[in-house]
């Protein structure tokens, strides 16, 4: 899972960047310090991976992870090549999901490119660039597809598909805004457009409204109302608190938080966030050499859950012998235990994968 942190210059995006990954790329109070993109791979935490471990005297624990992508910052008219804008626009094109940070807090030390705390503008300024450059490659696209229709009747339907698509964009209105059925949404996704990418955005607040959520800032439930709209997620983060949090192990973390009166730190809601945007769920196995969790999109089926491991396992998967995580807990860890009392199954070829199943897979090739 790759995701792109994005936003004007000066938002805090590489301090957000910086804080959960710990690549300590340049964070400074003035635009384009961030250049080339900087990227950081994240443990995704997971207990039941950690305990599997301990009871299985695992040799090796190897959870998920995540890497972000930390893109240099856009201003008005990167499409057509102002600031980085070329380079930009190539960077975004590489990620799965975008986490677009917002800011939503006023600092007279912190320079705002547009000289005032605006976060709906901020989002339309950077919401303008994506169509416009989606905009041309639709046009490219269009011009192509209008000469093979002269000897091709059949690519009619894709024709019409990319004009409609085309108008959409024209008023001003994201890819993923618009309303279209499974088989146009997959064709859709084969264009690479950038504003069909699904966002997380990321509100950044002061360190003494990181507790409410932002309940009374007026920027974060203007942003709220605008997610809504457009189906995607918010969640409220301060980027200097998590910069704080990175510098501390993981029980100094849990003091600090309880101490701030904050339920999770900004990097566990930007995970939780990403796995349902990106409806993934984690699968878990287990032994002596090895406890691991494995990600996976929600209705995999066994034999391609298989195949996470080793395509010889899909290819000659026979069936997978499982139990939920909570189960195999109620059993104390023990499978033995799990299969007397009738909890271990035998699952075959169109069993649907369940977020903590913790799964052995028997295969022949």
């Amino acid at each position: 899972m790759k995701l792109g942190i994005l936003g004007l210059p000066n938002v805090g995006k590489s301090t957000l960047f910086n804080a959960i990954t710990k690549a300590g790329a340049e964070a400074a109070n003035y635009p384009f310090c961030t250049i080339d993109p900087n990227i950081g791979m994240v443990t995704v935490p997971d207990e039941r991976v950690d305990r599997l471990s301990r009871i299985y005297h695992s040799k090796k624990t190897i959870h998920t992870t995540i890497e972000f992508c930390d893109i240099a910052g856009l201003v008005k008219g990167a499409s057509k090549g102002e600031g980085l804008g070329n380079q930009f626009l190539g960077h975004i094109r590489n990620v799965e999901a975008i986490i677009h940070v917002v800011r939503c807090f006023p600092d007279s030390n912190v320079v705002h490119v547009d000289g005032r705390i605006d976060p709906l503008s901020d989002i339309e300024t950077i919401n303008t660039e994506l169509i416009l450059s989606d905009m041309e490659v639709l046009d490219r696209r269009i011009l192509r597809t209008s000469k093979m229709l002269k000897s091709d009747k059949s690519v009619k339907n894709e024709l019409d598909i990319l004009k409609e698509l085309y108008d959409w964009l024209g008023q001003g209105k994201t890819a993923r805004t618009m309303d279209m059925d499974d088989e146009v949404s997959d064709f859709v996704r084969t264009l690479d457009l950038l504003s069909f990418k699904p966002v997380i955005y990321a509100a950044n607040v002061s360190e003494d409204e990181a507790a409410s959520e932002g309940e009374t800032n007026e920027d974060v439930n203007k942003l709220r109302s605008f997610a809504g709209e457009e189906g995607s997620d918010v969640i409220v983060i301060c980027a200097k608190i998590e910069a704080e949090l990175s510098e501390l192990d993981d029980e100094e973390k849990k003091m600090f938080l309880q101490e701030m009166g904050i339920g999770e730190s900004g990097l566990d809601k930007l995970i939780k966030a990403s796995y349902r945007l990106l409806d993934l769920i984690s699968f878990l196995t287990t032994g002596e050499d090895e406890t691991r969790a494995w990600t996976i999109k929600k209705g995999t089926k066994a034999p391609t859950a298989a195949g996470r491991i080793h395509s010889d396992f899909e290819k000659g998967f026979i069936r997978a012998e499982t139990i939920a995580y909570d189960k195999l807990m109620e059993c104390e860890g023990s499978l033995s235990v799990a299969k007397e009392k009738g909890l271990l199954r035998s699952e075959g070829k169109e069993y649907v994968v369940k977020d903590g199943d913790v799964m052995h897979f028997l295969f022949n090739v």
